[in-house]
């Protein structure tokens, strides 16, 4: 059965990110010393500043979109193979360069998740698909950067 519903899976995801903003837009303008305000389409916002006292730095929001877009994946197509979360939590980690410019070298990703009907392989293929397919903030990376994905299942 479970084999079933992982082969399933992929004829489930007809649709699935088809309808994007081809364009995305939105502003940056700088606030005072080194902070800037950014807002997105949507009306979001995120502020800016090196010394990381008035808001955060722009790869910390790199990280948060990496694991943002894995969640969003990972979550849907656990869904999709009949799985029940009650929890779904990533923790994420990331080692930078140290010189400029000062990219990140790898980034971890822990996923936590409890519910029923989770496996290992439902996990394995879930975090496959938006890796190889899905996670367009991780297709987006430097191609040298080791991204680390593993997970811990506790089922209720």
């Amino acid at each position: 059965m479970e084999d079933n519903t992982i082969e399933n899976l992929d004829n489930s995801l007809d649709g699935y990110k088809e309808k994007i903003l081809e364009v995305n837009k939105g502003w940056l303008e700088w606030d005072k010393d080194l902070i800037f305000n950014v807002r997105t389409q949507m009306g979001y916002e995120i502020e800016y500043d090196a010394n990381l006292q008035w808001g955060c730095a722009p790869t910390e929001t790199l990280l948060t979109s990496v694991a943002g877009c894995m969640a969003i994946d990972v979550f849907y197509f656990l869904k999709k193979m009949r799985a029940e979360m009650t929890s779904f939590k990533i923790d994420f980690s990331g080692v930078r360069k140290q010189d400029p410019p000062q990219y990140y070298k790898s980034i971890d990703l822990l996923i936590k998740v409890n519910g029923e009907g989770l496996t290992p392989k439902k996990l394995d293929r879930a975090i496959s698909l938006s890796h190889d397919k899905y996670c367009s903030v991780y297709n987006a990376l430097r191609s040298d950067i080791e991204v680390k994905v593993s997970y811990k299942i506790n089922e209720d």
